[in-house]
């Protein structure tokens, strides 16, 4: 290859060019060493010789002043203390008296100085040193002139003088930040060293600690500088969190009416703190929060006096009442976030009522479970014997009391709410939160109210069976008439539930398991018809013309639908059982269930409400499929009624893939038939779904020419020649290969003839097979006749004779696939 220009010329011109390029660094170098020189010359203002670029930051002086200074602050400090504890015994009293007075007054004087001159922060550092000095100046007069006085007493007296000292000093010399926090801090100490120092006991203590948050709260809400509010603010809450703790557990302890009193007083003072907060402080959440635990402290400290007068199980009833008497705050003349705390703190005390009585409902709607083991065992003697289960509460009939008391407070809210109420209004706002669970929270726990009625009365069985026949009867047509999704819904839903406990409920005697089954299927099939009658027709929307439809959704159309079909399953399941017979008879009863599903799914047609009714009748015969197993006539029969429903069901245009189905089932029902005559031959297996599924290809390759052979064809041909040819492997006589080898000829002449893939591929491979099976003895035996070279030979000829012809092999072997991809 010919380089333009040789490479010589090319080598001569890039060292000229490098060249040219020395010679301009070093011009360069020469005018940089230059400017240096008359810039050295000019003054010291002389640029740094590295590549100009953003100079590093210098350290802020005031931040290394403050640095110097907390530094210097601190080890005079230590100085101090080490002068304080070790020098002092070497001194007289006029000179550790004098030693002391004039350092201290030299720390507190000297800020003043500092100030005028500016230095604010070592004046801030000095004044940290003075407060420190007075710490050890009341040390040191504790040991030298009142060695005898009591420690705590001491240190209450001297935290209030230290106190009042730093506020004044602070205040004098307003400037300095530190003096005002520290004497707020202090201020903590006084009233509980004293209180700890005459022993005043646990009321005195809380008390205490709740007048020293009160002072906290006021300086938090009218001080005037920012950090005396934040140390007043910590200091408050983390006292009055301690004194309202301490007071509630005394109000707990509390055995007779005169301590719940004394207890009470406590937390009332406590509420009181946290109510002036609320209504004092600027932002609405903390306002609110405080509100909400002020009124939470009322109820407690009204619960506390009334525990030691009612009886224990009254208990929770008498704080729920309390609770709902917060409410009247809500209507009252008082700022909004107040009124939000009020409502919260009500809120939650009914809140923690319902979780109270939660588990006697509970209770009711599980218990019946256990009769899955004592079926038709006899009739309990009452409705709380039926539960199986105690009760947890002495007296359960306080528990619906409690969840009809907070249901009947939701739907005074709801409805307040939906006349446009604008005391409530104004409280919520746009609170979207909060309307579905003052709105849906009522029914339910009406609901949940009437499940644990019954057994808390004690009534009869019948009429406790009765009466949640009646609850979920009521929940069905609340569904059936429901105005909205949402309604329809969750009246469905909790029927559902009330209605599985009834119908275990009515498991001990063989009459109310039969009447409440039958009861409960038409219950639930009349609301699943009414409620889907209020669809749309089609899943675009109403048929043009037809009134507008209830904006229901599918869900409570589905879940009655289920629950119809299930209990129209389990009444034929115990109408068989009562009967006396087994349940290999009772399976094939049950598919009747299936089958009028599929019949009231295909008069619903595009229905919404038609595919969970599928759904449902699908779970039904695999129910009486599964009761059919252990007798085999009738698990054939069964399938050959699932695969005739199956059938039924693929007329339809939009179920045709249920065809699929109804050709398995009957498929499976005439094998298990044979299976129960003892029957082994394979073929009479598999031949009677070879030939309906070879008719069925051919007219679907007769209407679409274009489909694959493997799919019109292969299943078909596959269900028969392979277990055949499975069979024929094993198979001592000649009859079979006889017969799977002239089949398997004629398969591969047919598709040879009509250019089918499927048939001659398949047919091919068996009659090779099949043929290699007949010959295997022959070829056994030349085999063992040959030498044993003679093979090794053979085999190395036809691999040279392959390679020889190699290219010709694999143009025969592209023409042999390109042949088989022209055909079908």
């Amino acid at each position: 290859m010919t380089n333009i220009p040789p490479p010589a010329e090319e080598l001569r011109l890039l060292d000229w060019e490098l060249r040219q390029l020395e010679a301009r660094r070093a011009q360069l170098l020469r005018r940089r060493a230059w400017l240096l020189g008359v810039l050295r010359a000019a003054g010291p203002a002389v640029p740094p010789s590295h590549p100009a670029g953003p100079a590093a930051p210098a350290p802020a002086p005031p931040s290394a002043q403050n640095v110097l200074l907390t530094l210097g602050g601190v080890l005079l400090t230590i100085a101090a203390i080490a002068f304080t504890v070790v020098s002092w015994g070497h001194l007289g009293i006029a000179g550790r008296g004098a030693a002391l007075g004039v350092v201290t007054l030299a720390a507190l004087a000297a800020p003043a100085l500092l100030l005028r001159r500016s230095l604010r922060s070592t004046a801030e550092a000095v004044a940290g040193l003075g407060l420190a000095l007075t710490v050890l100046d009341s040390y040191a007069l504790r040991h030298l002139a009142l060695p005898e006085t009591a420690t705590l007493d001491y240190a209450a007296g001297t935290s209030v003088v230290l106190a009042t000292l730093w506020a004044g000093y602070g205040l004098l010399l307003g400037e300095l930040r530190l003096p005002l926090p520290t004497a707020v801090a202090t201020a903590q100490l006084p009233l509980i060293l004293w209180a700890g120092a005459v022993d005043a006991g646990e009321h005195a203590m809380t008390a205490a600690l709740l007048v020293t948050a009160a002072f906290d709260a006021a300086l938090a809400l009218w001080a005037a500088v920012r950090s005396v509010r934040v140390v007043a603010a910590v200091g408050g809450c983390a006292l009055g969190l301690w004194g309202a703790a301490g007071a509630g557990l005394l109000s707990l302890r509390a055995t007779d009416p005169t301590e719940a009193a004394r207890a009470g007083v406590l937390l009332l003072f406590a509420a009181l703190i946290v109510l002036v907060v609320a209504w004092r402080a600027k932002e609405t959440w903390t306002a609110a929060g405080a509100a909400g635990a002020g009124g939470l402290l009322v109820v407690a400290a009204c619960g506390g006096v009334l525990r030691t007068v009612l009886p224990p199980e009254w208990t929770v009833p008498a704080c729920l009442v309390c609770g709902v008497a917060l409410l009247t705050a809500v209507r009252a003349a008082l700022p909004r976030p107040v009124r939000i705390g009020a409502a919260g703190a009500s809120a939650v005390v009914q809140g923690l009522a319902v979780l109270w009585a939660l588990p006697v409902a509970a209770v009711a709607l599980i218990g019946p479970l256990g009769w899955v083991t004592r079926i038709w065992t006899g009739t309990p003697r009452d409705a709380r014997a039926a539960l199986l289960v105690a009760p947890p509460l002495s007296h359960p009939l306080l528990a619906p009391l409690v969840l009809a008391t907070v249901a009947a407070v939701l739907l005074m809210v709801s409805g307040a709410l939906s006349r446009g109420s604008a005391s409530l209004g104004s409280l919520f706002g746009s609170g979207a939160a909060v309307y579905p669970v003052i709105r849906y929270g009522a029914p339910a726990l009406v609901w949940a109210a009437g499940v644990a009625l019954p057994s808390a009365l004690r009534l009869p069985y019948a009429a406790g069976l009765a009466a949640q026949m009646t609850v979920a009867a009521i929940l069905l047509i609340v569904t059936a008439r429901a105005t909205s999704t949402a309604s329809a819904l969750t009246a469905s839903a909790l029927a559902l539930v009330s209605s599985v406990s009834v119908a275990f409920l009515s498991l001990p005697t063989q009459a109310a398991t039969l009447g409440t089954l039958g009861a409960l299927t038409a219950l639930f099939l009349a609301a699943c018809v009414r409620t889907a009658r209020r669809l749309p027709s089609t899943p675009g929307g109403p048929v043009a013309g037809a009134a507008a439809p209830a904006p229901h959704g599918p869900g409570a159309v589905a879940l009655t639908a289920c629950a119809a079909l299930t209990y129209a399953t389990a009444l034929v399941c115990a109408a068989g059982a009562a009967a006396g017979l087994r349940p290999e008879h009772i399976g094939p009863a049950v598919l009747t269930v299936p089958a009028l599903a599929a019949f009231a799914a295909a008069r619903l047609g595009p229905h919404p409400a038609a595919l969970p009714v599928e759904i449902m009748a699908a779970a039904s015969g695999v129910l009486g499929l599964t009761l059919t197993v252990a007798h085999a006539p009738t698990l054939a029969l069964a399938l050959a009624l699932c695969g005739l429903i199956a059938a039924g069901t693929a007329l339809r245009p939009d179920r045709r893939p249920v065809g699929y189905a109804a050709v398995a089932l009957l498929l499976l029902a005439s094998w298990v038939r044979l299976a129960s005559w003892e029957v082994v031959t394979p073929e009479a297996y598999t031949l009677p779904a070879t030939v309906p599924a070879l008719l069925i290809g051919l007219l679907r390759h007769r209407r679409d020419p274009e489909v694959s052979s493997w799919v019109a064809y292969g299943p078909g041909l596959a269900l028969t020649l392979l277990p055949s040819l499975a069979a024929t492997w094993g198979d001592p006589h000649w009859q079979r290969p006889l017969l799977l080898g002239v089949a398997a000829l004629t398969l591969t002449l047919t598709g040879a003839r009509h250019r089918l893939r499927a048939p001659l591929v398949l047919g091919g491979t068996v009659l090779a097979l099949d043929a290699l099976h007949e010959l295997a003895p022959y070829l056994v035996q030349v085999a063992g006749a040959l030498p044993r070279w003679l093979p090794p030979a053979l085999a190395g000829l036809l691999l040279l004779a392959v390679g020889a012809t190699y290219e010709q092999r694999l143009r025969d072997a592209r023409r042999l696939r390109n042949a088989l991809g022209r055909m079908h």
